[in-house]
């Protein structure tokens, strides 16, 4: 086979380091950018942030101002106020029928000084259930064989402050030479039972149900059939069969309201009060006001880093430009790329939601319910950006707006088709089924084929599967669960 030299023209897509860091930031949280920019800080003595009520750094040879964003811009993230996340914890067995008859707040007990000296929110100490049920027990004029029977069911209860395991279990776990009877588990457990929380220390729902119930005043309205309810009838109750259950207490419709109200008003958890939750921060970077009529976005300058060059190094590099200070060099070359990236990175987000609050005007005007379809492809074309920047873009990125703190990505949504040849967004039909359910008659609940016959009224031709998945994503019981007295 010959050897030759030719000379060929091709075409290669290169990702520089420069674009890969501006992606990387992109697709960053603010509190995530704040993160990464604190260990670049670290790792690049060329940059610096500004302190707030510094100087400009307008006379610095090496503060490019065509490669940063404003003057100094782009400080550190505020705190701002948390929003904690659901409890996801699983419920104790049995309590999955009736879990739509309480509303779940779970509080907290909160111990020392929020006012730090650096103004700073501190960090607020939670009791635990278990140090408080110790507190108690400490109280109590119990035999130290009895305290530390006690306190072993302590140990043993879980989150929502129930006894899962069988005390002859218990019992059997122990050492032989202890010679601990389950009769004084029982008596540790009764204990327990007559702690604050009430409820605390049950077994099942239906006891921790009944002990609160007992703990009421003798005379509180509906408080016997409550208990007759609570003690054996709690699984018709979850099943909203209220009729059955009136055959069975021999009550009327304003005994079983009053039993069914006393029950939901109670407490199935006990000790989530106690619960440590586990808080997430969201810092909104863009904002949205109506000034003049119109809807104008402009950017949450808290939430910008504000980055420039040093000027020891800068004045250092100016001078001396030889290969000894080549690390330099090149460490000033990446402070430039990171202050220009992060412009980019407000900019673009900028962008981007205008597009948006362009588009989706009518849903700061009148809410979810005019909310329109939107698809990425939509935006991009619009900002002239790639799908997969926008998607970048709108992940994990908030906007503050009068209806309040809202994502990007809540804005798209796929579309459901109209008896006119339009379309109405996803969301917009969520909107319209929760309005549905709040107006309905609950005795007579809507079913999710009713719900589509309304709405096909109305135009939007849904189908009754649909409407189903929908109401789940709601997390909207059925019809049948739905009934009420």
């Amino acid at each position: 086979m010959k050897h030759s030299l030719q000379l060929r023209v091709s075409q290669q897509l290169t990702l520089t380091p420069q674009l890969q860091q501006s992606i990387r930031l992109l697709q960053l949280s603010t509190l995530e950018l704040n993160q990464e920019l604190e260990t670049l800080l670290q790792d690049n003595p060329l940059l610096e942030r500004v302190e707030p009520g510094s100087e400009e750094a307008d006379t610095d040879p090496f503060y490019d101002s065509e490669s940063a964003p404003q003057p100094e811009t782009v400080a550190e993230a505020p705190v701002t106020a948390p929003e904690p996340e659901p409890d996801a914890s699983t419920p104790p067995e049995g309590t999955d029928q009736t879990d739509s008859l309480w509303d779940e707040t779970p509080g907290n007990y909160n111990q020392g000084d929020d006012d730090e000296d650096d103004g700073q929110q501190g960090s607020a100490y939670t009791e635990t259930l278990r140090e408080h049920l110790q507190w108690q027990l400490n109280l109590l004029p119990l035999s130290d064989r009895d305290k530390t029977m006690t306190m072993l069911l302590i140990d043993a209860l879980d989150d929502f402050g129930y006894l899962q395991q069988d005390l002859a279990e218990l019992a059997s776990m122990l050492p032989l030479e202890l010679e601990v009877d389950p009769v004084e588990l029982d008596t540790a457990l009764k204990h327990i039972q007559h702690m604050d929380p009430i409820g605390v220390g049950a077994r099942t729902l239906s006891e921790c149900l009944t002990l609160q119930l007992r703990a009421l005043p003798t005379d509180t309205p509906g408080r016997v059939a409550a208990l007759e309810i609570a003690q054996q009838h709690l699984e018709i109750l979850g099943a909203r069969d209220f009729t059955k259950l009136k055959k069975l207490l021999h009550c009327s419709d304003e005994q079983m309201r009053e039993a069914r109200t006393l029950i939901t008003g109670l407490n199935p958890r006990p000790g989530t009060a106690f619960a440590s939750n586990d808080t997430r921060y969201i810092v909104h970077d863009v904002e949205v006001s109506k000034v003049k009529g119109q809807w104008v976005v402009h950017l949450n300058t808290d939430a910008m880093p504000r980055l420039r060059i040093n000027r020891v190094y800068a004045d250092i590099l100016r001078r001396n430009r030889d290969a000894a200070h080549k690390d330099l060099s090149a460490q000033l070359q990446e402070a430039r790329w990171l202050i220009k990236n992060v412009q980019q990175r407000f900019d673009t987000i900028l962008r981007v939601s205008q597009a948006i609050v362009e588009r989706q005007r009518h849903f700061f005007e009148h809410g979810e319910v005019a909310m329109r379809p939107l698809v990425l492809r939509e935006i991009a074309e619009e900002v002239n950006l790639h799908e997969s920047t926008v998607s970048r873009v709108t992940t994990h990125k908030y906007m503050l707006t009068p209806r309040g703190i809202f994502e990007l990505k809540y804005f798209f949504g796929s579309h459901v088709a109209t008896d006119t040849g339009g379309a109405c967004s996803a969301t917009a039909i969520r909107a319209l089924i929760k309005q549905l359910v709040a107006a309905e008659n609950i005795k007579r609940p809507l079913s999710d084929s009713q719900i589509a016959d309304i709405l096909s009224q109305q135009g939007i031709i849904v189908a009754r599967r649909t409407i189903a998945k929908y109401r789940e994503a709601l997390q909207i019981p059925p019809a049948n669960l739905r009934k009420s007295l």
